[in-house]
C-alpha cells in the first residue's frame, strides 16, 4: 500500500509516528475503509507523517482523509518542552507554524487528491462537522483535557463497525504521559471494544 518512493517521504517527514505504529495504523484504516466506508479523519496533523499513512489507505480505497490541526503546535511542542522543534518557528511571529512542511510532504508523497486540511482547533471544527467516518485518529494534544475533549467531540461520528485509533497509550506513568491512556479507557467504557496494540497505538471497534 505504501511504496517505496512514499516511504522515503515519510523517513524525511518530522514527526512521533515509529515506523511499525504508523504501517498499522495504515492497515487498520485501510480495513475500516473497506468494511464501512470512508471518509477518514485525523486529530493532529504536525508535519503530516501519520496523515501519509493515513493518505495512502485513503487513496487505496476511493476516500478522502481529512486531517485536522491549527498548525501552532500542542503544548508539548512549545518552548522549553521535550518535543520543541526551532525549525518549525516562523521567524516572522514567532509562532510554530507546521503548515508549510504539511504541504511540501503531502506534495512530495502525491496525496494531494486523497488528503485535505483542515485548518483550525479541533472542537470548533467538530461543532460544525456532520458526515460519519469509517476510521478516526486522535494524536492531538496531549493534556488530559484537550485529548478528552477530542474523544468527546469526535467519537460520535465513528459509524457503527467503523474504527477509532489512538496514539502514545502508555498505561504506566513511567512509560509517558497518561492522558491518551485515559482516553482509551473511556472509550472501552463507552462500549469501544479495543481490537489491536502495536507500540503506543491502540486501535476499537464501535459497536
Amino acid at each position: 500500500m505504501i511504496s517505496d518512493a512514499r516511504w522515503t517521504v515519510i523517513r524525511a517527514t518530522k514527526g512521533f509516528m515509529p515506523e511499525a505504529e504508523g504501517i498499522a495504523l495504515a492497515e487498520a484504516a485501510h480495513a475500516a475503509a473497506l468494511a464501512v466506508g470512508g471518509p477518514l479523519l485525523e486529530i493532529g496533523t504536525y508535519c503530516g507523517k501519520s496523515a501519509i499513512h493515513l493518505g495512502c489507505a485513503a487513496e487505496a480505497t476511493d476516500t478522502v482523509l481529512y486531517t485536522v490541526d491549527h498548525h501552532r503546535g500542542s503544548e508539548e511542542n512549545q518552548a522549553g518542552w521535550d518535543h520543541h522543534d526551532t525549525e518549525v518557528v516562523d521567524p516572522a511571529t514567532g509562532r510554530m507554524d507546521t503548515l508549510p512542511f504539511f504541504r511540501r510532504a503531502i506534495e512530495a508523497a502525491g496525496l494531494e487528491r486523497s488528503v485535505v486540511a483542515v485548518i483550525g482547533h479541533s472542537v470548533p471544527v467538530a461543532r460544525s462537522w456532520a458526515t460519519p467516518l469509517g476510521f478516526l485518529f486522535i494524536d492531538g494534544g496531549h493534556a488530559l483535557d484537550v485529548a478528552m475533549a477530542d474523544y468527546e467531540h469526535w467519537a460520535g461520528f465513528v459509524k457503527p463497525g467503523g474504527t477509532l485509533a489512538i496514539h502514545d497509550v502508555f498505561e504506566h506513568k513511567e512509560e509517558g504521559g497518561q492522558a491518551p491512556f485515559e482516553v482509551w479507557t473511556r472509550a472501552v467504557a463507552d462500549g469501544f471494544a479495543p481490537i489491536g496494540t502495536t507500540g503506543s497505538l491502540r486501535t476499537l471497534r464501535r459497536a
